[in-house]
């Protein structure tokens, strides 16, 4: 078993916390997560009221006994959700495990805590970090460029941001971006953190209620297979390379650029749940980090959670060979 701060002080045996990922966050995939010892997360938004995070933090308790928790991601929208309500109603529902990420957190996370609740704040930059620990959350999730969805806009690799991590910061962190099996978490733990965030990697499982075709897609694609959208925005993301996103690129690459309003058809969230559902990988805009590349299978949770902590047990073990004590000379 490999003990960190995490695994303390969530009740885990595993140091793997599961991505909150929209569409992908359902109660069949978090609760197999924290049944096979890591943590799973609901995403609160996948849902689309308070009322039905709270149906999906019930089914999941059936699911399991073992804590879970609920992802809360605020982002630059036309019509802001209600975040408010929707943290109302996982508070209400018993749930004391949060991931925030996002711009302008402070509100959330100071209800959080005043309900007495542990708050993993996930950020792409140092500076943002040293803003989360100010604002009293427990642990960090840093989250480098290699990462699905939105890395921000520094373009720090883990490599480096996860050692400056451990040089800056003063409260435990875990990794997020480009980790899929037990090198990755072993890496991540050499670098000061204290277990590792993984998404991609969970929507190839049993439990991950997406189309099995969009897991083939996965299992088939490389680390070549991502594109940047929204570079030009500002708001970059890190998606699935097809012809949507293609597009999208090729669009914001004219001269002049491309404004949000031409490209908001072509990124509708819907179109991309649809993607999930008709398993049509050309569908609409899917988030998908580097990580595909090494991900060979689609294993149960278990399965995959066992392999995991097996293998970097004996990495671990076997690092400890590289060190050789000369005997002292005469």
């Amino acid at each position: 078993m490999i003990v960190t701060r995490l695994t303390k002080a969530l009740g885990i045996t595993v140091p793997v916390v599961q991505g909150g990922m929209q569409w992908v966050g359902l109660p069949k995939l978090a609760a197999a997560v924290s049944e096979a010892g890591g943590l799973g997360i609901l995403t609160a938004l996948t849902q689309p009221s308070p009322d039905a995070l709270r149906e999906a933090i019930r089914k999941t308790k059936t699911l399991t006994k073992k804590p879970f928790g609920v992802n809360i991601t605020i982002l630059p929208t036309i019509n802001p959700p209600d975040y408010e309500g929707y943290a109302r109603a996982a508070v209400s529902e018993g749930v004391r495990i949060f991931e925030t990420a996002g711009n302008n957190p402070g509100p959330l996370i100071k209800f959080f805590k005043s309900q007495g609740c542990f708050v993993i704040h996930k950020c792409t930059t140092i500076r943002h970090a040293k803003s989360a620990v100010r604002m009293g959350v427990d642990f960090l999730s840093i989250d480098g460029f290699e990462c699905a969805g939105h890395p921000g806009e520094e373009d720090i690799p883990n490599l480096v941001l996860l050692a400056r991590a451990a040089q800056e910061l003063n409260i435990p962190y875990i990794a997020s971006g480009g980790i899929a099996d037990a090198r990755g978490l072993v890496a991540a733990l050499s670098l000061g953190a204290d277990g590792a965030n993984m998404g991609t990697r969970f929507m190839c499982t049993e439990e991950s209620e997406i189309h099995p075709n969009i897991k083939q897609k996965i299992v088939e694609s490389s680390e070549q297979d991502t594109v940047h959208i929204f570079r030009t925005l500002h708001n970059t993301a890190r998606v699935f390379k097809n012809k949507v996103s293609q597009e999208v690129v090729r669009l914001e690459r004219r001269p002049g650029g491309a404004k949000f309003e031409e490209l908001r058809d072509l990124v509708s969230g819907q179109r991309g749940r649809v993607v999930y559902e008709n398993g049509d990988p050309d569908y609409g805009i899917w988030s998908a980090g580097i990580a595909m590349g090494l991900i060979k299978d689609a294993p149960s949770c278990e399965v995959l959670l066992r392999r995991i902590e097996r293998e970097a047990e004996e990495i671990i073990g076997g690092l400890g060979n590289l060190v050789v004590k000369e005997k002292a000379k005469l």
